[in-house]
Formats: C-alpha cells, sequence, structure tokens
C-alpha cells in the first residue's frame, strides 16, 4: 500500500535538492531593482537557455529518430504534462495540423486537469498518477505509439503514471525534464536534459524551465514533420490554406518553389482544391491534379518522394514516346 506521508517526505526531499527549485544567487534583491533592471536579470538568466537545449541535442535526435519511425508505421505521438508542461504541449499539438496539413488525431496533448487546465489552475490534478494512466489509456494508446512526457521537476506523479503506463503497452517512452537524475529519467526510455538550473524567481518554472519545453517541442516536432517530407526545402508545403493571410502565403510558397507565375500558381492551386502539395508536384512535372494526389497517398504524403516518383513517371513517358 502506498504511505502518502513517506511519499510527502521523499518529495519534499527531492524538491531539496533539485535544481529548478533553488535560489538564484544571481536575481537576489530583484524586487528592489528598477523596471530596466528587473529586466536585464530576466533577460540575462534567459539568454542561458538555448545553450542548455545545445547540450541536449544529441538525445532530442534519438527522440526525434523514434517518432519519425514510429508515426511513419501507423503510429500517433502523445504529449502528457501537467501546468505549464501541459499547455506548452497542447500549444504544440494544435499548430501541427494547420502548419503541415496532419490529422488532428497524428499529434495530441494529454494534459493533468483535462480541457479546463488550459485556462485555469487545476489543484491537485498533478499529483494523481493513477489519472495520469487513465487519461491516456483513454487515448487508446498502443505499441506503435510514442508518448513524451513534461515536467520541469522530473517528478509530476501524473506524468511518471503516464510514462509507466506507455511503457506496458510497449509503445515509445520520451522524457522531457531540466533535472538529472529524477524520476522521470528513469521512467523513460529517452531522457531530454536542458539542465536550466535556478529560475530568475525561485521555482517559477514556467520561466527558463518552460522555455526550454518550448524550444524541445518545437524541435520535436518541426523536425519530425521534415522526417516525414511534410516540409519541401524550408517551405510549409503543407499549410492548410484556410484565411487570406495563409492563402497569400500559399500561393508565395508555391511560385517561389516552382518558378512560375501568379497566373500559373493560381490555377494549378484552384484545380488543385488549393492543396499546395500537389499543386507544386502539377507545375513541376505536369501531372494532372489526380496523379498528384494519388502519388502524395502513394507516399503518406511525403512531398520529395512524390515528387520524385512524379518525375520518373514524367521522364519514362518521354522516353517512351520520344
Amino acid at each position: 500500500m502506498p504511505n502518502p506521508q513517506a511519499e510527502a517526505r521523499a518529495t519534499e526531499t527531492m524538491t531539496k535538492t533539485k535544481a529548478t527549485e533553488q535560489r538564484n544567487p544571481r536575481t537576489r534583491g530583484i524586487d528592489a531593482k528598477s523596471t530596466i533592471e528587473i529586466l536585464r536579470m530576466i533577460h540575462r538568466e534567459d539568454a542561458s537557455v538555448a545553450k542548455a537545449v545545445a547540450s541536449a541535442l544529441p538525445a532530442i535526435a534519438r527522440a526525434v529518430d523514434a517518432i519519425a519511425g514510429a508515426l511513419q508505421k501507423g503510429g500517433c505521438l502523445f504529449y502528457v504534462g501537467a501546468g505549464t508542461s501541459g499547455r506548452l504541449a497542447a500549444l504544440d499539438a494544435a499548430e501541427i495540423p494547420p502548419t503541415f496539413g496532419t490529422p488532428p488525431q497524428l499529434v495530441q496533448a494529454v494534459i493533468a486537469g483535462g480541457r479546463r487546465a488550459l485556462t485555469h489552475a487545476v489543484e491537485g490534478a498533478e499529483d494523481n498518477r493513477a489519472k495520469g494512466a487513465r487519461d491516456l489509456a483513454a487515448c487508446g494508446l498502443n505499441t506503435k505509439d510514442v508518448v513524451v512526457g513534461i515536467a520541469a521537476s522530473g517528478g509530476t506523479p501524473y506524468v511518471l503514471g503516464a510514462l509507466e503506463f506507455a511503457k506496458s503497452t510497449g509503445a515509445v517512452t520520451i522524457g522531457i525534464t531540466s533535472n538529472p537524475r529524477t524520476p522521470i529519467t528513469s521512467v523513460a526510455q529517452i531522457s531530454i536534459v536542458p539542465a536550466t538550473g535556478a529560475e530568475a524567481i525561485t521555482g517559477s518554472t514556467r520561466m527558463k524551465a518552460g522555455t526550454a519545453q518550448k524550444l524541445v517541442l518545437n524541435m520535436l516536432s518541426t523536425a519530425t514533420m521534415i522526417r516525414l517530407g511534410r516540409v519541401y526545402d524550408n517551405w510549409m508545403i503543407g499549410v492548410a490554406l484556410t484565411n487570406r493571410k495563409l492563402q497569400a502565403r500559399g500561393l508565395r510558397i508555391l511560385m517561389e518553389a516552382s518558378g512560375m507565375s501568379v497566373a500559373e500558381s493560381t490555377r494549378a492551386l484552384r484545380q488543385s482544391g488549393h492543396n499546395l502539395a500537389a499543386a507544386l508536384i502539377m507545375l513541376k512535372t505536369g501531372a494532372s491534379a489526380g496523379q498528384a494526389k494519388r502519388l502524395l497517398r502513394a507516399t503518406h504524403e511525403h512531398v520529395h518522394n512524390a515528387l520524385n516518383n512524379a518525375k520518373r513517371i514524367a521522364n519514362g513517358f518521354h522516353k517512351a514516346h520520344g
């Protein structure tokens, strides 16, 4: 049987030793400073975050390869977090479909406290280990999937419960934390640990630790989408053209990527049903809209592969009828 008092003592002991919970000597007396001095102190601390993330790049690369491999085999990516970590996860997951043209179920966020926790503090939600497992199970997790647990402290019970459940199903487990040698690094198969250290305001991990999490999540999702062929060169070729700004951006991308005129690009977009990737294949190879879409489906929307296949087909046709 769990011993709440023992667990509380263990948590308290661990909290005292965590770098993210320690008092920062560089920002002592911050409350007596002028506004510009306060900002300089905060900015000086923030400037160290990129270096901390840089040290974690090898682990981030292993995580990207694992995620891309799982998604290529039909799996999904699940982020799990509480508080700031959960909100950052939800933000990243929400932005993947419009940016890369993926189905919404491909990348999902599970946050302690549910939807309400996106805008309100749900007290105690992060302490429920069993609920983390249940919430993830309710998503239909299976062995093909990947679960990324995010916890600045490295010991959030909700996240640990979710990762332990994921591990039991055979799913790939990845942990993101700002504290080395914490429970999450023991549970996760791949640990990403940008050690951001003491916060400008003691224990406020929405600051440096949160910034590091945002950078890491950006890298994980963006690099994975690149590996999956959802980017052409450095253009967002899968962007959803859902408003005037994005429609104008899509047309500009298509013109630059294809080297075609406004009129030609506009016509290809219209014929493709505003499918930017299909329109690009049409303009570069002379394929019809239907052919371009079939090529994309055959390559699981990998634009480079679809384009290469279209070129081979076109070259074969020209040789046969030359």
